[in-house]
């Protein structure tokens, strides 16, 4: 079982442009693609769309169009009741793959509703193999709530004799730096972030060789160093994606770069997600570092030649196309 957790889950609305945007100006859409969404949301999505057991986490009236969207697409959810209608985020997409983003903040979650949501957390993710804490945090919550999130399964899972489930966070700015800092209790035995993400990250780890997004997806040798300086903080390991360069797996036992032959991108939205997803599957059935990295990066390879934020199902994917080469990371 794996259970995710959305703090700040959305509608997800992608809009297919038969051109390039043109600002100012009036365009017709070729298409319009709806999901139920939210970085834990679409990993469980994924994770569905192969056959695997999972719960969706997440705030949500009863009468929300999220939940909706998740009963019609057969994703099993556990959802704290909230009073505020949940966001809605649009995305635009250009025939090359561009895409563009407008993401609203979402409802402002209180004191009690966050901790009735870490509590409905708790529950369901007793037994569960791994826990996925993604996504943007909505107003009200603090930068470190995904650390103290990760502190509380450990420590509740210890009181009850338990098995303490493992733990990946994937979401950006001050949530993401959060999840490195403090003691190790807080910190993710898997890390997701992508090339500008790392690059924030590995500063923040004392990684002095700081390059941007662009270099670091050029030079995957770069991306593998900073990646483990993230590793050596506490972080169990880093899944870095970056972008059409494939990903990057570091861990304490070494480094590897996966690279996919070229694909039509239709839609990068969700890539990193089922990318996630990819790892997740390959972990719970027993595979190696090697194999998590491969399914992951044939995950995000699919899910970018799908439109809207459509997920790719394993049988969609192609891990036999996918190229391994160990890297120095250090």
């Amino acid at each position: 079982m794996i259970v995710t957790l959305t703090a700040n889950p959305s509608l997800d609305r992608t809009v297919e442009l038969p051109a390039p945007l043109a600002r100012g100006e009036v365009q017709r859409a070729v298409a319009v693609h709806q999901h139920s969404g939210g970085k834990g949301v679409n990993v469980s999505r994924a994770l569905v769309a192969s056959g695997l057991d999972t719960v969706a986490v997440l705030p949500g009236g009863d009468s929300d169009p999220v939940l909706a969207g998740l009963l019609d697409d057969g994703v099993p959810y556990a959802a704290l009741p909230i009073s505020e209608p949940l966001r809605s985020n649009v995305t635009l997409t250009e025939p090359d793959g561009v895409t563009t983003k407008i993401n609203e903040p979402g409802p402002e979650l209180s004191l009690d509703e966050q901790e009735a949501l870490i509590g409905l957390l708790l529950d369901r993710s007793r037994g569960a193999s791994w826990v996925v804490l993604a996504g943007s945090l909505p107003p009200g919550v603090p930068a470190d709530f995904y650390a103290a999130v990760a502190r509380r399964l450990r420590s509740n899972n210890s009181s009850a004799n338990g098995t303490t489930p493992l733990i990946a966070i994937d979401s950006s700015g001050a949530p993401l730096a959060a999840a490195i800092s403090g003691d190790s209790s807080g910190k993710p035995d898997l890390l997701k972030p992508n090339a500008e993400e790392l690059a924030e990250l590995a500063a923040a780890a004392g990684f002095t060789d700081v390059h941007t997004a662009d270099e670091l997806e050029a030079d995957p040798g770069l991306a593998a160093r900073a990646a483990a300086a993230v590793v050596g903080s506490g972080v169990g390991a880093v899944l870095a994606t970056l972008g059409s360069k494939g990903a990057v797996l570091v861990t304490a036992d070494g480094a590897w770069l996966a690279t996919h032959p070229p694909i039509q991108a239709v839609s990068t939205v969700g890539a990193g997600d089922s990318s996630l997803a990819g790892y997740l599957l390959a972990a719970i059935n027993g595979g190696t570092a090697q194999d998590c990295l491969r399914q992951a990066v044939a995950h995000g390879a699919a899910a970018a030649s799908l439109p809207g934020s459509t997920v790719p199902a394993v049988h969609q994917t192609t891990p036999d196309a996918v190229t391994i080469t160990a890297l120095q990371k250090d």
